[in-house]
């Protein structure tokens, strides 16, 4: 569970910076996004439920994609990109 945890916030930190950096409000952004407002919330709040089209499309918007990668790989670049 902690490792899920752990990709739901590096995923929730990345759209929420990027969000900013863009200057949209969550509303502004969600419909750029075609995703409903409770969406960028659930995935700024770092929800583990939610469905990974949603995500990805959101993603989409900064040209990233959910996608399986080595763990080892993931943990060890972390960074916001």
């Amino acid at each position: 569970m902690y490792a899920n945890t752990y990709k739901m916030n590096l995923i929730s930190e990345f759209v929420k910076t990027r969000r900013k950096q863009a200057g949209l409000t969550q509303d502004e952004f969600a419909e750029k996004a075609g995703v409903a407002l409770t969406v960028i919330r659930k995935i700024e709040q770092g929800k583990e439920n939610l469905s990974l089209s949603k995500v990805n499309q959101v993603l989409h918007m900064f040209g990233h994609v959910l996608g399986p990668i080595n763990e080892k790989y993931a943990t060890s670049n972390s960074e916001i990109q």
